[in-house]
Order: C-alpha cells, then sequence, then structure tokens
C-alpha cells in the first residue's frame, strides 16, 4: 500500500527559481485532489469555471476569477463543480522569496475578489509561462515579488506565534498516523477508539480534533477513502459489484449503494 498520508512533500530544488507552476485542467466534476498539507504556500488562481476548495475546515465556493489561498501547514482540498475547471497553480516557500514576511509567521486571507492588481499581475504570469520566451523565469519571480508584497500589505488575516505554528505542525503530523492506518486498513471495521489509541487521544479528543482539521469526521473520512477504492475497482469489471463492496469495508450493500450515489451522483453500476 502506498503513502497517502495528509503531508506533501515539495521538493523545489532550483534555487534561481524556487517556484512549482502548472495549470491544472479538470474535466469532470466531483473531488480532484485529496485533503493535504505543506510547508509551502500555494497559490490557485481560477481561469475557468467553477469549484470549491475546502481550506482550514472552510468550504470556499470559487468562479473565475477568485483567487485561493492556502498558507504553510493548512489542510486543503480541490473540488471541481463542472467538466470543466481550470486553475493557474503557484507553489513557493516564503523563505525563498523574503526572510522578512516569513518571520512573521503572517496567514494571508484565503479567499480574494474582484481585484483588478491581482488579476493583471496572475494573468501576465500565466502568459509568461505559456509563452516561455528568453528570460520568462525571472519575469515570472519579478511579478511573484510584486505579488507577494501587494499581498502583505492588503491582505493578511493575522500573525501565528511560534507556539501556535508548532502546535499546528504537531497537530497534523499526528493525524498523518490515522491517515495512513486507515488507508492500509479500510477494507476492515474502523472505529474512533482504534483511530484515537493510536495518538493516545480520548475518543472525544481525537474526533474533535480530526474534524476541526479535516473537516469531516472520522467515519466520513474512512467511507470517502472506501467509495473511491470502490470506484477504482467496479472500473476495473474484475468483481461484481457487490462483491467490491465487501472488498472494500461495507457489510450493507444497501448503505454502500446510498453512500456511493451520495458521493459520485450516480449508482454504482454506472461507474
Amino acid at each position: 500500500m502506498r503513502d497517502l498520508s495528509l503531508y506533501e512533500k515539495k521538493i523545489i530544488k532550483d534555487e534561481e527559481f524556487p517556484v512549482q507552476m502548472f495549470e491544472s485542467q479538470v474535466r469532470k466534476p466531483g473531488v480532484y485532489f485529496q485533503p493535504h498539507w505543506h510547508e509551502h504556500l500555494e497559490l490557485n488562481y481560477v481561469l475557468k469555471g467553477k469549484g470549491a476548495f475546502i481550506c482550514d475546515r472552510k468550504t470556499i465556493p470559487v468562479r473565475e476569477g477568485s483567487l485561493v489561498i492556502f498558507n504553510s501547514n493548512v489542510l486543503h482540498e480541490g473540488i471541481s463543480e463542472g467538466n470543466v475547471f481550470n486553475t493557474l497553480v503557484i507553489i513557493f516557500e516564503m523563505n525563498s522569496f523574503s526572510k522578512e514576511i516569513a518571520d512573521y509567521n503572517v496567514l494571508f486571507e484565503s479567499l480574494i475578489e474582484d481585484d483588478e492588481k491581482i488579476r493583471e499581475i496572475l494573468l501576465s504570469i500565466y502568459k509568461e509561462d505559456v509563452e516561455r520566451k528568453h528570460g520568462y523565469r525571472l519575469a515570472i519571480k519579478g511579478m511573484l515579488y510584486d505579488l507577494i508584497t501587494y499581498l502583505f500589505r492588503n491582505y493578511v488575516t493575522e500573525s501565528l506565534s511560534p507556539r501556535e505554528n508548532t502546535l499546528r505542525l504537531h497537530n497534523l503530523g499526528r493525524l498523518n498516523t490515522v491517515v495512513q492506518y486507515i488507508q492500509e486498513n479500510y477494507s476492515e471495521p474502523i472505529t474512533n477508539k482504534e483511530l484515537a489509541d493510536l495518538i493516545h487521544l480520548s475518543e472525544y479528543r481525537f474526533c474533535h480534533l480530526f474534524k476541526e482539521s479535516v473537516g469531516k469526521s472520522p467515519i466520513n473520512y474512512i467511507n470517502e477513502v472506501r467509495l473511491k477504492k470502490a470506484y477504482e475497482l467496479i472500473k476495473e469489471k474484475d468483481n461484481t459489484i457487490s462483491e467490491v463492496a465487501v472488498k472494500v469495508g461495507f457489510s450493507d450493500y444497501n448503505n454502500f449503494g446510498r453512500l456511493f450515489r451520495r458521493y459520485y451522483g450516480f449508482p454504482p453500476s454506472r461507474a
């Protein structure tokens, strides 16, 4: 079983251009990236379509022109609402651009809309990345400095103390253990107490921490893991739908069908 924990390790080795940038092109509705976190700052600018991001337990509806900022060490998840959802994704570590700003441990606003300056900068960055003329990386880097400065002056919501930042990292690290266990044992019955014991918390405290951090209850998260695996198995057509339901951990076929339809918007027979 591969490691699908909440933590996503990002390695950007190019000191001259310490940025990961790409256009995400989603062509079907639904969840298109799972909850995860990393130390880097991540910007998602919607180029086309509608969708939503779940960030720090809040659902953020977005449309063309929306900028969503995932602060470092914050869980986030992406959802498309249609067959076309394109976003410009820019990921970098603040230390690589400004140690001064990084030392403040600032949190930027999660959603920014209708800001013409931000739109202008991001569309210019996008154009440079698409055309890739000589010196495009230098041009993009310069525009990112302008964007960071503008965000710092206009869209900072709060600063985390070193203790708050450490606590956030600690809680996310503990949840990695839980999520990895779920990924490896989803086909078996799993209780909240069993998961709580993994990280030495009471069942009540564990459920509160999990929902606070992931944005959904442990059982809902477990069912999502099972449903995604079920979808993969059904597409392979090696087992009947009832056999798939049992393989991924559902003992009640009717419950499996109901949850599958609710999650995907169609019955298992149409997968």
